[in-house]
């Protein structure tokens, strides 16, 4: 299948959570069209092996590139940090990861205290420490595991008294130790930011990472002449491994657009 301009770009994660990614594509590059790949199935990849996350990558970046997607977006840090290097040494189109914004984190944080919420994967991935060590220049990074949380915003308890309460017992300590700068490691975690910056306060700079991610994606499809030039005639489409009723309120109420569910 030959690759246009007007190929679709390919966006996936284990769950909902590259929605924050999938949005931020759309409303910057109106042009293109998406295919949103949920493997909600195996979700959450921040509890499975390395092996396991690898498998699973490849197998849905193997179904977006039957689709003819002219790029792969790996909308999820676990599934980054564990398997992009290899993904990208077996496909011939552009892929960009999510990792995460350690680097412009350690420039912004005036006290150089950076907090660092993640799946509990990413937090003893090797790729991860290194990315940390490699970019935190003077600051101290406090690396903060965050279990269950992807798990309340995939079942819609985004909003519950249990996910409030998870979040405060994942901030507050962090807070204690006075960071002033809060990286969302997690492309869940942009989609539940309000609740997050309620907790945190209105002097911790949070950062999050679907702009400067969109920003490589354009860049890439620029340099290979495949930026769409003409709002696509077609529905985004949403392509789930465990579509069901409530995800596809959950996906509309984050995302606010006009989709095709498969």
């Amino acid at each position: 299948m030959s690759i246009t301009p007007n190929s679709p770009i390919g966006i996936f994660d284990s769950g909902i959570g590259g929605i924050s990614i999938a949005r931020c594509i759309d409303k910057l590059l109106p042009n293109e069209q998406l295919i949103y790949f949920a493997d909600s199935q195996y979700a959450p990849y921040g509890d499975k092996s390395i092996e396991q996350i690898i498998e699973r990558v490849n197998c849905v970046a193997d179904y977006l590139i039957q689709q003819g997607v002219k790029a792969i977006v790996v909308a999820c840090n676990t599934a980054t940090v564990n398997a992009i290097v290899q993904l990208r040494a077996r496909v011939d189109i552009p892929v960009i990861g999510v990792e995460p914004a350690i680097k412009p984190a350690a420039s912004q944080s005036k006290n150089k205290r950076i907090g660092i919420l993640v799946t509990s994967a990413t937090a003893t991935n090797e790729r991860f420490l290194s990315l940390v060590e490699q970019y935190k220049g003077r600051s101290s990074v406090l690396i903060q595991p965050c279990p269950g949380l992807v798990q309340q915003i995939e079942q819609g308890k985004h909003d519950s008294e249990h996910c409030n309460e998870l979040l405060d017992s994942f901030i507050t300590p962090l807070i204690k130790k006075e960071i002033d700068t809060l990286v969302l490691g997690c492309t869940h975690y942009p989609l539940i930011s309000q609740q997050i910056k309620q907790i945190s306060g209105d002097k911790i700079n949070i950062i999050e990472t679907a702009e400067p991610v969109t920003k490589e994606l354009k860049r890439r499809l620029s340099e290979l002449q495949l930026l769409s030039s003409k709002r696509p005639n077609k529905s985004h489409q949403i392509v789930s491994t465990e579509l069901t009723l409530l995800q596809q309120e959950i996906i509309s109420h984050f995302w606010p657009s006009t989709f095709n569910f498969t």
